[in-house]
């Protein structure tokens, strides 16, 4: 199998049910991409091509034994702070390095479930930072530019995904390392409940808050692998007793969704783009009839400084105190300076701190009863990395605004892919809630990821159908595709929510339609299936599909006016949807203009306010 494929589970599943492919093909595919220029630096370590693929030749043994495998075939990668047996743990740092005997838990549970382990990959140094770039081996480049960060302190896992390296990759999460190359690289990234993945065999940052994270191209497939690893472990002294019978596959979403979002000055988003991807994401979680409350986040953000600039750093000595010491040379400058410096704090600073969070954490926590989650940009800025070297305190510290409150105050977050900023880099959201919720963070995560995203990391893929979640379809109901004003954000769409529609996917037609700007009131447009010889190709069209009942369509279809009308619309995907399309002659007169050339009518509005 020579031709590249999409790593993500739902595909894999495919390929390895029907026959099309089997692990070792798989691998093949991934260590070709490997060995290419594009991969460099995201792993420290790899595991031999040789041994890999008697990891694959195993598990095909053992399912042919009759063994069950949730994970059978599935590639993964785990960060370098995190024990594989046989490879070196470096931390990214390689006077540190040790060869442990034992994988650690995660690990452990991953290998039984089927997955087959690639390599170790690259880091901010001892997990120390949220840009990525803080490493002595090469630094791996960010897939949609290089001049920008890939994100720390999991920049290799990140990445790693992404690329299609592999199909999910092990993290760490202890002030956001988890969700911030998650944003930076349009990939999902989940930073559990903490306590529900053992930490045993971790590289230890700040022990009481460490949590390892997952980077997965869905959300299914991130909520999948870590509901694999749940489990009590002894070993962590953190494990949490329930952690067996933890589920954060998506469920079904509360009828009222209560979303907050940060309140006037607490929202800081210091790119344009940024902010405008923002305010899509909004327009979106409107339309999925989620209410919308503000949140003065000022508790939160008092919480996030309590990382860094207090007593709380000094836990991050644990790992490194003895390098320090004995050889701080080896230690990246910028790494070095923040453990020398949480030398200064004493035994009565840290009980004053954390006097400190437990009043923050009581103020935040009375704060989220009123909603069910908060939404927030997963960062308030994307660095280059000129700009990191230069400023790299206050950059990463800036980096943190949105993630280093999360951990002190126990939540779960899942930073989701939103589509890409105008300038044409990825932007991210994440969703925050209380410990133990992480199932509805995945079920709205699921759903905004359909409609934010089009393909998966920085690959070609098409995001694929829906699993689970509120947003599967229901053979009860009738799906409408809309092309124009009653796209999500438009002056119409109220004609959809008012029914009771419920938004599944964006999607695009088959390269055989021209779209016209139709001469009515709102505007607007007209598609027009070209048929074979016609004059002017045809193209895809941007368009939404929503899912209304029987008795709901027939309402709406009653009162569509002249020269607009519903037919059968061919999707990019060869599926076949009822939808708006227009008579032909409506538009060969004067009044209609062909807008075909725009892709969807998004486009064309920007395109006029311009």
């Amino acid at each position: 199998m020579s031709a590249p494929l999409s790593l993500d589970l739902q595909n894999l599943d495919r390929l390895y049910r029907t026959g099309e492919a089997t692990p070792l093909d798989v691998l093949d595919n991934v260590y070709a991409r490997m060995r290419s220029s594009a991969a460099a630096g995201v792993y420290i370590s790899e595991v031999p091509e040789a041994q890999a693929r008697r990891q694959a030749s195993e598990v095909t043994a053992r399912r042919a034994a009759g063994e069950t495998l949730p994970l059978y075939g599935v590639p993964f990668a785990v960060k370098d702070n995190i024990d594989v047996a046989g490879l070196e743990t470096t931390a990214a740092c390689p006077a540190f390095a040790y060869r442990p005997d034992s994988s650690a838990h995660v690990v452990e549970r991953l290998l039984h479930a089927g997955a087959i382990v690639l390599g170790k990959t690259n880091l901010d140094q001892f997990a120390t930072g949220l840009v990525g770039v803080r490493s002595p081996y090469t630094v791996p480049e960010n897939p949609w530019s290089r001049e920008y960060v890939p994100g720390g302190s999991s920049s290799g896992s990140g990445v790693a995904v992404a690329r299609g390296l592999a199909s999910f990759a092990l993290g760490t999460d202890t002030a956001g390392s988890g969700r911030v190359p998650a944003a930076f690289n349009n990939v999902v990234g989940l930073k559990p409940t903490r306590g529900m993945l053992s930490t045993h065999g971790v590289v230890p940052a700040c022990r009481s808050l460490d949590c390892v994270s997952v980077f997965a191209l869905t959300v299914s497939d991130a909520a999948r692998v870590t509901q694999l690893m749940a489990a009590f472990d002894a070993r962590d002294p953190y494990s949490r007793l329930d952690a067996d019978a933890f589920d954060p596959r998506p469920g079904v979403m509360p009828g009222e969704l209560r979303v907050a979002i940060p309140a006037g000055a607490s929202l800081v988003i210091h790119e344009a783009a940024a902010r405008a991807a923002f305010e899509h994401a909004l327009e979106v979680l409107a339309a999925l009839g989620g209410k919308r409350s503000q949140l003065d986040l000022d508790p939160f953000t008092q919480t996030a400084q309590l990382l860094y600039q207090g007593p709380f750093v000094a836990e991050r000595l644990e790992a490194s105190a003895a390098l320090l010491t004995r050889e701080p040379g080896a230690i990246h400058p910028v790494v070095r300076g923040i453990l020398e410096g949480a030398r200064k704090y004493d035994a009565a600073q840290a009980y004053a701190a954390q006097a400190q969070l437990t009043r923050l954490r009581q103020r935040c926590h009375a704060a989220l009863r009123e909603c069910d989650v908060l939404l927030v940009p997963s960062t308030s800025l994307f660095p280059r990395v000129a700009d990191v070297l230069v400023e790299p305190l206050g950059i990463n510290s800036e980096l943190g605004r949105y993630t280093n409150f999360v951990n002190l105050l126990d939540l779960c977050a899942l930073a989701v892919p939103a589509g890409l900023r105008a300038d044409g880099l990825p932007f991210g959201v994440t969703l925050i809630a209380r410990a133990g919720q992480d199932a509805l963070l995945a079920s709205l995560g699921q759903v905004l990821h359909a409609r934010l995203a089009t393909h998966l990391g920085a690959t070609s893929a098409p995001l694929p159908a829906l699993e689970h979640g509120a947003l599967a379809p229901s053979q009860e109901r009738a799906r409408l595709a809309v092309v124009g004003a009653h796209l999500t954000g438009q002056p119409l769409n109220r004609e959809l929510t008012d029914l009771g529609a419920r938004f599944v996917t964006s999607a695009r037609t088959a390269d055989c339609y021209r779209l016209y700007a139709l001469p009515t009131q709102p505007p607007k447009p007209g598609l027009v299936r070209v048929e074979a010889g016609a004059s002017g190709p045809g193209k895809g069209m941007e368009l939404e599909v929503w899912e209304l009942t029987f008795e709901a369509f027939g309402r709406f279809v009653a009162r569509i006016p002249a020269p607009l009308g519903i037919g059968s619309i061919e999707l990019a995907s060869g599926e076949r949807v009822q939808g708006f399309v227009c008579e032909s002659a409506a538009v060969s007169g004067s009044d209609a203009h062909d807008i075909t050339q725009f892709g969807g009518w998004r486009a064309y509005l920007t395109s006029r306010r311009g």
